[in-house]
């Protein structure tokens, strides 16, 4: 078993939760659904799903039942890892003419960030179908109960979720739907201020009797593409049905890995961005100065810092100019992941000065996350998001749905592999992460939050296999963000002289305080040992409402 050193010297007020069975989210209501859950007899994976229902409706800035999800799950039975992908298809009507016949030719300046012209068919509902068809334990409905009783007698708004909810007020007002359910009083809720999203019990009560094909095969199809005819949508019933068929068959995906120190660090491969963690930890291995800082443990210096930043900037240049549904790309993942090739974008690296990167030639050939364990080894890592915090800011009527606008992921440009296409995903931000060691399952993890999401992971996994931190220390640590070019945000806990140390190597630095949409928050479980006996520790990230709890 790993010793990690358990001090924590970042400010915090948590402390690591250990326990056989355990749920670690960012929302305490949807913790307590899963750990209940696994009290009534489910597993894991029982467990997210309790939990991913009740956060679409306690944390509704974040997801909601419009939504996508994924997820990566250690199945002790089979002894493999199981991938998941329930991201959304283009509807039928969707092609670069649609929007420029609606939009006009300059689609970059034009193009819509929220409404209905965003909106990919959601997968969420699919996805909590496709999980429990293979894992679940109890009965689908059981695991919807919890949910059900929030969407019928409602909760108190959190502090985090409710600073979140005020600051979309304003942005979100005008598209359909949004201010009847979102801001009933025409304000968003107070902190504690009681909650009940109209419609939503009557959804969820359809996809617990339907183990959700209702949501594309029956009422609540019928309901949404009426609802897109009525305000402006081209989404129709044949468009909800055709991804049902779709996922069947397209949602269990695998994962691509990359080895870090005696690991094997496990992401969704494309249409996710999951790809640009394992890039950056390829390069990072080819990058000696790095490792002799980490050996003398200086992690959070800016020498180690600075190049942690610069190998993340390489690893996006080749994630937003290759990645795409992978029916459509013309690079595989193996090509991306190449060593000889990360070898040589290593080399590009300067120790002393920041870059911008352009992708390389490859060589030819709004979001939750949450994770659960259980005493019989099986662990999940689970993701979920409306993207843009409450998505597109469509509301369904009478059905409580808040879409997602993962739609302004693709690409408008026609010779780019993510340009938009009916039936298409789009390039796509939300990423589960699993770590394993030696064939074994060792921790399930995320970080939510849009493009932090790569580089949470990087900063995160490096801080606990590298420089040995406890997962909630590494949790806790200060974070950068790179956003483009020279520009990198950067956490005020991040000590000043880092700070200055790496604006004088020519890092352009904004020090932004809103740490819940710019730093992401992350839930990790770390295996102990036999998960019978020594259990798990668990860390929950202090930027959001969330906890891990066990038993």
């Amino acid at each position: 078993m790993k010793q990690f050193d358990w001090t924590n010297p970042y400010p915090t007020v948590r402390t690591p939760v250990f326990a056989r069975n355990i749920v670690s989210t960012s929302q305490p209501l949807a913790a307590q659904a899963g750990l209940r859950t696994l009290q009534h007899g489910g597993n894991a994976v029982d467990a997210a799903i309790a939990a991913a229902a009740v956060i679409t409706m306690t944390e509704p800035c974040s997801n909601g039942l419009g939504s996508d999800n994924f997820a990566i799950v250690w199945d002790p039975a089979s002894r493999r890892l199981h991938g998941l992908n329930s991201s959304g298809i283009a509807p039928a009507a969707w092609t670069p003419d649609y929007f420029r016949r609606k939009y006009g030719d300059d689609l970059a300046k034009n193009r819509p960030l929220r409404g209905w012209d965003t909106v990919t068919i959601p997968g969420a509902v699919a996805g909590w179908s496709l999980l429990h068809g293979r894992f679940g334990r109890l009965p689908f409905a059981d695991l919807l109960a919890p949910a059900i009783e929030y969407a019928e007698r409602g909760f108190a708004v959190s502090p985090i979720v409710q600073d979140k909810w005020q600051r979309a007020a304003s942005i979100l007002e005008p598209y359909p739907g949004f201010s009847a359910h979102f801001l009933p009083r025409g304000r968003a809720p107070h902190i504690g201020e009681h909650f009940v999203l109209q419609g939503a019990a009557r959804t969820l009560k359809l996809v617990a009797e339907t183990r959700g094909e209702a949501f594309y095969r029956g009422e609540i199809a019928a309901a949404i593409a009426r609802y897109a005819r009525e305000t402006g949508g081209a989404h129709t019933e044949a468009d909800f049905a055709a991804y049902w068929d779709f996922v069947q068959s397209n949602g269990w995906v695998g994962t691509v890995s990359q080895s870090i120190a005696g690991h094997d660090v496990h992401e969704i491969p494309p249409n996710g961005q999951g790809i640009a963690a394992l890039i950056c930890l390829g390069i990072l291995k080819h990058t000696p100065l790095a490792q002799q800082a980490l050996d003398r443990g200086r992690f959070d210096s800016a020498d180690v810092q600075h190049v942690l930043i610069e190998a993340m900037k390489l690893a996006f240049a080749d994630v937003y100019a290759y990645v795409a549904d992978p029916r459509a790309m013309r690079v595989t993942p193996a090509q991306m992941l190449d060593p000889a090739y990360l070898a040589q974008r290593a080399a590009l690296i300067d120790p002393k000065r920041a870059q911008a990167f352009d992708a390389g030639a490859l060589p030819t050939g709004g979001t939750i996350y949450l994770s659960a364990a259980d005493a019989s080894g099986m662990m999940i890592s689970f993701i979920q998001s409306n993207y843009m915090g409450f998505g597109s800011g469509v509301v369904v009527p009478g059905y409580g749905i808040s879409l997602q606008n993962r739609g302004h992921g693709f690409s408008l440009d026609p010779a780019h592999a993510n340009c938009v296409a009916p039936g298409k995903r789009p390039f796509h931000t939300i990423i589960p992460g699993f770590l394993m060691r030696k064939g074994e399952p060792q921790m399930s993890f995320g970080v939510m939050g849009g493009n932090i999401q790569p580089q949470g992971h990087v900063q995160t996994l490096t801080r606990i296999l590298l420089a040995n931190q406890q997962p909630q220390a590494a949790c806790d640590a200060p974070r950068w963000k790179w956003e483009s070019g020279l520009k990198i945000d950067v956490e005020h806990t991040m000590p000043p002289a880092v700070r200055d140390e790496l604006a004088r190597r020519g890092h352009q630095i904004a020090d932004l305080a809103d740490s819940y949409m710019d730093f992401g928050s992350g839930q990790f479980i770390w295996c102990l040992g036999d998960p019978a006996v020594d259990g798990f520790v668990a860390a929950s990230d202090s930027r959001r409402d969330g906890q891990a709890v066990g038993y």
